[in-house]
């Protein structure tokens, strides 16, 4: 089985196994106690800080080990809030947080406080002086990641991070899918991280935040990390999550080079292999092993269960999975194309040989899957030179694989009236006119549903 699916986790390293089983004898004890056995513990978890303070770039005093980079997330952008309530209740974020960073906005919008989330390009990537727009005299805190989880496109942290520090407003930058390749470069204020993408033990993550920042840890307190992050430390997960940190970054500037060879053929081939693809993502500023296509008139998670069958672990922002009837809020801020989405994310050691066998896999994959769904023949009904096309009740990609059969009865400069329910049409059917070279018109209310309007120009 070939596993491409390194952006949601990636099997233990290791070293981070060896470390783990060592620290399970010399790290069981308290920390906090006096006795030898504490003391040893508190060696290995002093160390551990050194370490992962080494790794960020950072003072030690400013790292704390929370129990997972989500919890890392909530609790920064909390205490951050809270230690600049004085100063105002806004937050910015950009449109393509991870779910973790929204769900913060959410609960402290709920609460009575302002956010603003500022957009991006077809690429993913946020304008530093969109963020500097946004900001006001009541803003308490920004929050960027440094590169995004389903599309691999890196943001330019360091030139925002100017932005917000001339402003004195501090940075939170999620680092969960960087932090292994590198330090985050910049300013930044704050910065959270997850082991267990990078090959650490899932269950500990990170939480830097530098001196001078304003914070107040919100929830029950206590002695331990610095009263960031209660409750008695995973010592030997710890210590694991650190030494594989260590350890990968030894071989990521070898290791990039590799995957970013890897993931250029995959970018390149895909739309020679198979029709009717869009490749997602900015085509330069990107991670090394992350690659995402969208594949017009598929159903994700088909696709996904035929790659599984091929031997190919790998995911998708697709509305059509089994876990949302609804886009990925990624693809629907980039405004590209949803349906049959495929997000490879190589791992370290990923074989040349496997991604040409995914190459060789794919087009027929892709070709069943189409063939499979076939197509419904659409209620249509002619009014001149307009079609309407009946796709109420209907899920994705049925609307647009019924938009398409029809399209070309109706002259240039007709029209296509798509009737649908269904969510994801809002942004499929304006990414195929992107993809076709037609013009969308726009969306209208309809006795039920919405009418999407699409006109013919070639």
């Amino acid at each position: 089985m070939a596993y491409f699916d390194a952006a949601s986790a990636v099997p233990l390293h290791p070293v981070a196994r060896q470390a783990l089983l060592a620290s399970l004898d010399e790290g069981w004890a308290d920390p906090a106690r006096l006795y030898r056995e504490g003391r040893k513990a508190r060696m290995l978890l002093d160390a551990a800080r050194e370490a992962a303070a080494e790794a960020v770039g950072c003072r030690a005093d400013e790292v704390v080990f929370t129990s997972s980079g989500t919890r890392a997330v909530h609790t920064g952008v909390a205490g951050a809030l809270a230690g600049r309530r004085r100063v105002g209740r806004h937050l910015i974020v950009s449109a393509v947080e991870h779910s973790s960073v929204l769900h913060s906005a959410e609960l402290f919008e709920a609460d009575g406080g302002t956010v603003t989330q500022v957009a991006v390009d077809r690429a993913g990537v946020v304008d530093p002086s969109a963020y500097a727009a946004a900001l006001r005299e009541d803003t308490a805190l920004a929050v960027l990641q440094s590169a995004n989880h389903e599309v691999g496109t890196v943001q330019p942290v360091a030139e925002v991070a100017e932005v917000a520090r001339a402003a004195g407003v501090p940075l939170l930058v999620d680092a969960a899918q960087s932090l292994g390749w590198g330090p985050v470069e910049g300013a930044w204020s704050l910065l959270t991280a997850s082991a267990h993408k990078w090959g650490g033990p899932s269950g500990v993550g990170l939480l830097v935040v530098r001196k001078g920042v304003r914070f107040a840890a919100q929830g029950p307190v206590d002695e331990r990390e610095s009263g960031r992050a209660a409750g008695f430390e995973n010592l030997p997960a710890i210590v694991a999550a650190v030494a594989s940190l260590r350890a990968v970054r030894a071989e990521a500037a070898q290791e990039a080079v590799r995957l970013r060879e890897l993931t250029a053929r995959i970018r390149a081939r895909v739309p020679e292999l198979v029709p009717d693809v869009e490749v997602v993502g900015d085509p330069e500023r990107r991670l090394p092993g992350i690659v995402t296509f969208s594949c017009l008139y598929v159903d994700g998670e088909t696709l996904l269960h035929e790659l599984d069958r091929e031997g190919f672990s790998v995911s998708s922002g697709s509305s059509c999975t089994s876990s949302t009837l609804t886009p990925s809020h990624v693809l629907k801020a980039m405004g590209v194309l949803s349906e049959g989405n495929v997000r490879v994310s190589l791992p370290a050691g990923a074989a040349e040989e496997d991604v040409e066998r995914f190459l060789a896999v794919l087009p027929g994959a892709v070709a069943g899957v189409r063939e499979k769904l076939g197509a419904p023949a659409p209620e249509t009904a002619v009014h001149a030179e307009e079609l309407v096309v009946d796709s109420l009740g209907k899920r994705c990609p049925i609307p647009v694989i019924e938009l398409a059969k029809v399209f070309g009865q109706v002259p240039v400069g007709g029209t296509v009236r798509v009737l649908s329910d269904d969510e994801a049409a809002r942004l499929d059917i304006p990414a195929w006119c992107e993809m076709r070279g037609q013009e969308y018109v726009g969306e209208e209310p309809a006795q039920r549903g919405t009418a999407y309007v699409v006109r013919r120009v070639s």
